[in-house]
């Protein structure tokens, strides 16, 4: 048993590894949420669901890690880059970001906890592109609304068996905050 009363008396390893913990639970409440619809409603109910719930919830948690990280409104292309680095499932999957030029940035998810889950008990991928549409739109935009998000993989269409998915944002140099300059 370890010898600590709060949070605070924990070593950094200890937080990180905390940290960790946290982050599988919080994956492992998201399948478990998901599943208990699909049980009662049907795979496409809950994926309707899913997709309304990470509506709201991507939102969220790109405020706050504009907050945390002080990244100020519309931070372009190096806000969203690092905003990626710190999502909630960020110690959980093995990830890259690439800045492709001055308007335009790369993720890659090269290990997925969840559909590794899957392919590990003989499932199929779940088919998440529908809900990862919404769910990097939706952070991009927070970080700045400037971003358009465009899906180059992910299951079910899988195009780079390298990465579970690919996802690319542009930053639309011509919108203006909420203004489009024609």
């Amino acid at each position: 048993m370890l010898n600590i009363e709060k949070i605070e008396d924990l070593s950094r390893e200890q937080l990180i590894e905390l940290l960790n913990i946290y982050a599988k639970n919080w994956l492992a409440h998201d399948g478990c949420w998901f599943l208990s619809i699909e049980e009662v409603e049907g795979i496409e109910k809950a994926m309707d669901y899913d997709r309304e719930a990470w509506r709201k919830f991507t939102v969220v948690e790109a405020k706050r890690l504009i907050d945390f990280l002080q990244l100020g409104e519309n931070s372009g292309i190096e806000g969203l880059a690092k905003a990626l680095k710190f999502r909630l499932y960020s110690t959980l999957n093995e990830d890259k970001v690439e800045i492709i030029d001055e308007k335009t940035i790369r993720y890659y998810v090269k290990t997925c906890r969840v559909q590794a889950a899957r392919r590990k008990k003989g499932l199929k991928d779940f088919p998440c592109k529908s809900v990862g549409i919404v769910e990097y739109s939706y952070f991009a935009k927070t970080i700045d609304d400037r971003f358009e998000t465009k899906c180059l993989s992910c299951p079910p269409d899988i195009n780079d068996n390298d990465y579970y998915c690919i996802w690319e944002f542009k930053l639309n140099l011509l919108k203006n905050h909420n203004l489009d300059i024609i």
